[in-house]
């Protein structure tokens, strides 16, 4: 299967949707059952994406290249004048296996890099093994906490190397 990964307004319908579901998937493993709406909603109002937007931020969604449906999403939040935090990393079941998770990472730090940071950082739990698994295969290191997020376990970092062109003057990532 191909993707592109671009931006997207994060009111948009499709990446609330998206949110939606990765807060589902997300909420209902910390609960070890199905998230409600209300937790859903809850997540949404303790973690919000308000700030993902330009200039300091951005809302990546993955599409395939077959029907343009939702394969993923990510984001990426200034938060110190070189420093992004990567966050809402996700890739819908359906397409699971295929490499899109390391795509939706490298497409965030080139993100990263045209809004000027020179590292990124990140936290996820430890139930998620999956992702702890993704970050490592890509260079990130576990550092301090820089959060006291209760839903944190494990926070890593990677220094970032510029590219070549900004990410304007490249065609949306593919694969």
């Amino acid at each position: 299967m191909t993707w592109t990964i671009k931006p997207e307004p994060v009111t948009a319908p499709d990446s609330v949707a998206t949110i939606r579901a990765y807060l589902d998937e997300i909420v209902g493993r910390y609960y070890e059952r199905p998230a409600t709406e209300q937790e859903i909603d809850a997540a949404l109002v303790a973690e919000p994406d308000d700030g993902l937007v330009p200039p300091k931020g951005a809302f990546l969604l993955a599409r395939a290249h077959a029907d343009g449906a939702v394969a993923g999403c990510t984001a990426v939040l200034m938060v110190a004048e070189t420093t992004a935090e990567i966050r809402r990393v996700w890739v819908a079941p359906h397409a699971r296996k295929g490499g899109l998770g390391g795509l939706l990472i490298r497409t965030a730090e080139c993100a990263a890099l045209d809004m000027g940071a020179r590292s990124v950082r990140l936290d996820t739990r430890r139930d998620l093994v999956e992702a702890r698994r993704l970050y490592a295969r890509h260079g990130y290191e576990e550092i301090a906490p820089f959060n006291d997020s209760p839903y944190a376990d494990h926070w890593f970092g990677k220094p970032l190397r510029p590219v070549l062109a900004p990410l304007q003057e490249r065609k949306p990532v593919s694969e």
